[in-house]
């Protein structure tokens, strides 16, 4: 079901509920689904990775509607987990036509795939294309991790190199008056020179092409390692690209040109005409592996790191990071007697200085409290989203995700001459001399300045000091390799930043070793705070045949309908009261 569809059934719905409770029969019957049937006893597992794939969704009945059919990176994991030693599944099959995973995810995708294939059972990929017209390097260094490459005969393999860009918006700003009075610690803190720079910094071109360097040096060896060429020979046809379909086959890049009907026709037939049966129902009838034993938390920060709770936007499909979730998920692990480690799963670029804070100090608690925590990166773990992580007793991180830049940048936009150009102009009252230091419109006076230097410089020295107690380095070597500078996670083990390579599977093992469990025992992954049904998270326990039950259920639709209303109201799609009474909104800066 397309996501649009599910919005409109959603708000369709809570309507409904607003006039009569009966959104209660709607999710009763969306939800009355069952996953579950038989295996056949030859089974082939087919994964299809064009679809989008996320980490996970916040316990948000938006979020968990609308992604009620988005696959999570863990199911990807733990299914290819238990089919590796599941003997009616005799073989797998993914489609990689354009995969959306990021680099660092597909790194953890291939290590899985590789494991999948040490139970002796065949994987095999097939794409229609990789890349038309367009970048197809990630979507073929995943592809190299299976047996054979199969590709659509006018597909192409557009491999050429990885190329960064940078977007500059000083010249822009100037033209429309926008004054930036903004400042960071220090110059590797690369955002800020979008703002006032027009070209790459000497420190930002370095910092850039370190990670691109990075993350073609692990391309290049998954390729290698995948098709049987060395480094050089990889990097020498990367150079020779992009390829046309038999232009790959040519250069052993891929094994044969077949349509899609053609490839599942054969593995089947080599197969033994084995049923398709794809990886999310797969997973959902065979069961989910690790769920007896030693319990190890898993609790996931995904997104901006925000204070409040998690949260996620119906229209973008984004999720953020919300400190009081996070931390209310720690401590409900900590009291649980049965977790003896704690996981904690980091996929965020960073935001809030204080909600970043509010989590670090849960993790610091959970350690005082004997209970170990491993941070286990995504695709990115950047300035907050490092700082959460830098008590954990390991960090771990793929050798592509980008981590560190533990430096701070903040300021502020004055707008008034861009105002002015399009004949707006503005007036104030005030109370309290240094009232404006927040304003849009009127720059910052020698106060202001002396204001956000002061608070530049203190969150920096807090975030240092912390990163060097948590990785125990020296607090001078910390600053050299600090300075809001973005380390890729290959480099960034070299320099003490995290502890080992790897993904989830990874940070389980060393949250066990760490608990001084069994390697060799049962254990059970288990989500913190515990997954709800959008029915439960809509409705509590869930509601009996009362009026009061009933009203509840209508405030709590209601409650979810006005961030849809209130962006009603900002697009002008509801128009705000007119009347002779009615005043314009009071904004406070």
């Amino acid at each position: 079901m397309k996501k649009a569809t599910k919005v409109f059934l959603l708000v369709f719905g809570l309507l409904f509920v607003a006039g009569g409770g009966i959104l209660l029969l709607f999710l009763t019957a969306l939800f009355s689904g069952s996953s579950s049937g038989p295996i056949a006893k030859s089974t082939i597992v087919e994964l299809d990775l064009r679809q989008p794939i996320i980490e996970y969704a916040p316990e948000d009945p938006f979020a968990q509607l609308l992604e009620e059919d988005t696959t999570r990176l863990r199911d990807i994991l733990d299914g290819l987990e238990k089919a590796s030693t599941d003997d009616r599944v005799k073989g797998l099959i993914a489609n990689l036509g354009g995969s959306t995973l990021g680099l660092a995810q597909t790194q953890e995708v291939r290590d899985a795939i590789l494991a999948f294939r040490e139970s002796g059972k065949p994987a095999y990929a097939y794409a229609d294309t990789f890349g038309e017209m367009s970048q197809g390097i990630g979507t073929y260094y995943l592809a190299s991790a299976f047996d054979r490459i199969y590709l659509q005969p006018s597909g192409d393999v557009n491999i050429a190199g990885i190329m960064l860009e940078s977007m500059f918006l000083k010249g822009t700003f100037e033209k429309l008056g926008i004054e930036v009075q903004m400042d960071h610690r220090y110059e590797y803190k690369n955002a800020l020179n979008a703002y006032k720079e027009s070209e790459f910094t000497g420190p930002h071109e370095e910092a850039m092409q370190r990670i691109l360097d990075s993350v073609f040096e692990s391309v290049v060896t998954g390729i290698g390692e995948g098709r049987e060429m060395t480094p050089e020979e990889v990097r020498a046809t990367i150079d020779r690209g992009p390829f046309l379909g038999q232009q790959a086959v040519d250069a052993g890049l891929v094994d044969e040109l077949a349509y899609r009907d053609q490839v599942y026709d054969a593995l089947q037939s080599e197969l033994g005409d084995a049923e398709l049966l794809y990886l999310n129902k797969y997973l959902a009838r065979a069961g989910r592996p690790h769920t007896s034993g030693d319990v190890i938390a898993l609790i996931y920060g995904v997104g901006p790191v925000m204070r409040g709770a998690s949260g996620y936007d119906p229209l973008s499909g984004a999720a953020n990071m919300g400190s009081d979730s996070v931390a209310a998920a720690i401590r409900e692990a900590v009291r649980d007697d049965e977790v003896k480690a704690i996981v904690f799963r980091v996929d965020s670029p960073g935001g809030s200085y204080v909600a970043s804070d509010t989590i670090w100090r849960e993790t610091v608690r959970a350690r005082e409290a004997g209970k170990p925590v491993i941070v286990s990166m995504g695709n990115v773990a950047g300035s907050g989203g490092y700082f959460v992580a830098i008590s954990a007793d390991k960090i771990v991180a793929q050798p592509t995700t980008i981590t560190g830049s533990i430096g701070v940048l903040g300021g502020k936009m004055v707008t008034e001459a861009m105002w002015n150009k399009i004949g707006i102009t503005w007036d104030e009252v005030h109370v309290g001399e240094h009232a404006s230091v927040y304003s849009s419109i009127l720059p910052y006076d020698e106060a202001g300045e002396a204001y956000l230097q002061a608070a530049l410089d203190r969150i920096y020295q807090d975030f240092t000091e912390k990163v060097a107690e948590g990785r125990n380095l020296p607090l001078e070597e910390v600053r050299k390799i600090a300075k809001g500078r973005i380390w890729s996670g290959s480099d960034a083990i070299e320099i003490g930043l995290v502890d080992a390579l790897g993904g989830l599977n990874t940070a389980v093992q060393l949250a066990r070793e760490s608990a001084d469990l069994s390697i060799d025992g049962d254990y059970h992954l288990k989500l913190y705070p515990s997954a709800q049904t959008p029915f439960q998270l809509l409705f509590g326990e869930g509601p009996d045949n009362s009026e009061k039950a009933t009203a509840q259920a209508q405030v709590r639709a209601l409650t979810q309908l006005r961030p849809l209303v209130e962006l009603g109201r900002q697009l002008g799609l509801l128009e705000e009261g007119t009347g002779v009474l009615s005043m314009p909104p009071v904004r406070v800066r």
